[in-house]
């Protein structure tokens, strides 16, 4: 597996890529092209243009759940995906068919309407009727496996007693309006002979939540590396530290915790497990 970190709050230095408050990753494997998550805007293209990455050339679409700053950037990719057909106009068929619908795989609550505050909206801007022209959409609350190594973890259990669900905003949906506390969030799971790489969004749900999950989904225990958004922004020191005990005890070979983990969360993680820079830019090879 390749990934490819398109987008993320922070750069790394001489990289020359651009950040922004948002998540995106490129995934390789086995021949299976995906995009988990987009972004806030349309950085996630101008990082892929600078790393070599087609973003015409998609099996998948994944979202991690229903946030702006995850989903925003589908604008974008349809736009990109729009103007490039009318380039493709006179070429071979298969060559446009090829770049030609994606699968997008989302949960069926990810397309909720959400407000927090004076933000009027901070879901997706795309209703599923109007990807679904763009995209094979694909709704599911269970897992999905994208390829015989690679799965989409589905809805995660929230089962420990220190990653409590923390509502985000409420949420607008056909039962009426309810605080949001992210039913939706979830991450995938990249299995190697010598063990799994949890990938998450955000971790609504919990990053330890979501790695016990990764781990029943798949039937492998061994974890050798965790990178994504681990939800830490102003947690409490209670929470970091069994948060830090919790993958202390995996015994990871690296933890790159990134889009919306804090500096106080990185350094307690720090102390405990083996932390690596990450950023717009950074590829991980397993």
């Amino acid at each position: 597996m390749k990934l490819t970190v398109l987008v993320d709050n922070a750069t790394l230095t001489d990289s020359y890529y651009l950040a922004e408050p948002g998540l995106s990753l490129h995934i390789e494997d086995a021949g299976l092209r995906l995009l988990f998550d987009a972004g806030y805007s349309d950085v996630f293209l101008t990082n892929a243009r600078r790393a070599g990455i087609d973003l015409l050339d998609l099996d998948w679409v994944a979202l991690s759940h229903g946030h702006l700053d995850h989903t925003w950037g589908l604008d974008a990719l349809i736009r990109h995906r729009v103007e490039s057909a009318h380039l493709l106009c006179g070429k071979e068929r298969g060559e446009k068919e090829r770049r030609e619908r994606p699968r997008l795989l989302a949960h069926p609550r990810a397309f909720d309407s959400r407000h927090a505050g004076s933000l009027p909206e901070i879901g997706t801007l795309l209703a599923g009727d109007k990807l679904s022209r763009h995209f094979e959409l694909i709704l599911s609350r269970e897992p999905v496996w994208l390829s015989k190594t690679l799965v989409w973890l589905g809805e995660i259990p929230r089962a420990n007693d220190f990653e409590h669900p923390v509502p985000m905003g409420r949420r607008l949906s056909a039962d009426g309006e309810t605080p949001d506390t992210v039913p939706d969030d979830t991450a995938l799971a990249h299995v190697a002979e010598d063990g799994l790489t949890v990938i998450t969004g955000c971790a609504h749900a919990g990053v330890c939540n979501t790695v016990e999950h990764a781990r029943r989904v798949t039937g492998v225990d061994r974890v050798r590396a965790v990178i994504g958004g681990f939800h830490l922004l102003g947690a409490p020191a209670a929470r970091l530290a069994a948060t830090a005990d919790h993958l202390a005890a995996l015994n990871l070979e690296a933890l790159y915790p990134c889009h919306c983990t804090d500096l106080a969360a990185k350094l307690a993680l720090a102390a405990r497990c083996p932390v690596r820079e990450v950023g717009s830019g950074s590829v991980l090879r397993r």
